[in-house]
């Protein structure tokens, strides 16, 4: 069993990927059945079946350093490591992606598309709220993106390709929706796929840490939740939604891609200067 475990990591990446994946639902699905049948609040049955996902997650990642990889510490190889350093990242990659948001609904109000309100609820506790589902989404999909799944894709590719595959994977597993929804979502694509590119150079930017994607990806939420949740923006109709952000998604909009294109033009040339 352990020789087939260790021939397994030898496997080319796609075999691997396929068998992690496999494993994870295999293990999961049994856990996740009772609430699918049990509860009834659809909002609350998604929350606990995908918490219950990433600890499945979790679990078989440590197995999988240890027996296929013989790498028992294989979250610090992703590096998720509970250093000071990777903290500074995360602060650094938190208050990046935050004032990003503010400087694109900044401009949009500056130049008449929108209208700043005074906030409808009360604000603390969205920005705190706030805070922590945006930390929580950092750091469940940059373990997943751009710490196993980019891993296993280095072992085997160069680091351009890598780089794209993770990115255009990021945007394409946005997309596990139905049709009507995919065809009605479908304008955030590129920004994703933009997305999913400067996390994978912050990655490299901070030596294979995750402290400053996962604090970045946060920002980013946190951002957005804040105005959203808050109700502090209202749009004019000055421009039409393509522009802003179809659905009032800012990345569904054209500035919403310029934004993530500067950020990403911004996060590449650091790495760039990183490595000279």
């Amino acid at each position: 069993m352990k020789k087939n475990l260790v021939r397994l990591g030898e496997c080319p990446a796609p075999i691997r990927l396929g068998c992690f994946i496999v494993t994870l639902l295999l293990l999961w699905l049994p856990l996740a059945a009772p609430i699918y049948l049990l509860v009834h609040n659809s909002n609350l049955e998604s929350i606990l079946t995908l918490v219950l996902l990433y600890i499945v997650f979790i679990f078989l990642l440590r197995l999988w350093g240890k027996h296929v990889y013989q790498q028992p510490q294989i979250l610090r190889r992703y590096g998720l490591k509970f250093t000071r350093q990777n903290g500074v990242d995360l602060l650094h990659g938190l208050a990046t992606g935050i004032i990003n948001i503010l400087i694109l609904f900044g401009i949009e109000g500056f130049l008449g598309w929108l209208v700043w309100q005074q906030p409808k609820v009360f604000l603390l506790k969205v920005i705190l709220e706030g805070l922590v589902v945006a930390l929580g989404i950092g750091l469940a999909e940059e373990l997943l993106f751009r710490g196993w799944l980019l891993d296993e894709l280095q072992r085997d590719y160069s680091p351009p390709v890598a780089l794209w595959t993770d990115a255009i994977t990021f945007a394409t597993l946005h997309f596990i929706k139905p049709l009507a929804v995919i065809i009605q979502t479908l304008p955030q694509f590129p920004a994703l796929v933009l997305l999913g590119l400067t996390q994978v150079w912050g990655k490299r930017w901070r030596r294979g840490r995750l402290g400053f994607p996962i604090g970045l990806h946060g920002g980013l939420v946190w951002g957005y939740y804040i105005i959203n949740v808050g109700k502090l923006v209202k749009y004019s109709g000055q421009v039409p939604d393509w522009v802003t952000g179809i659905n009032n998604n800012p990345l569904q909009g054209v500035m919403g891609v310029l934004l993530m294109s500067v950020l990403a033009l911004w996060i590449r040339g650091r790495t760039e200067r990183s490595h000279v």
